[in-house]
């Protein structure tokens, strides 16, 4: 399925990426695939752990995310 280079970018999915296709209510919906990940317990922290392959991401990454959105 070819998705619009316009409608991609407005809503964040870059090419290729996968995605979840859903028929709802008569309509068909596409949304950015979902990643499995999981909850892991550190004493009084937690971390997140999402599959091998995925990118690792920085305070600073997880910050400029942040600020992105607040904007």
């Amino acid at each position: 399925m070819v998705i619009p280079k316009a409608v991609r970018d407005a809503a964040g999915v870059a090419a290729g990426a996968e995605v979840d296709v859903e028929f709802r209510d008569g309509r068909i919906e596409i949304e950015p695939a979902t990643v499995p990940m999981r909850v892991v317990k550190h004493g009084r922290r937690a971390r997140i752990d999402a599959p091998a392959g995925m990118p690792v991401l920085t305070r600073d990454d997880v910050r400029d995310v942040l600020e992105r959105t607040r904007r």
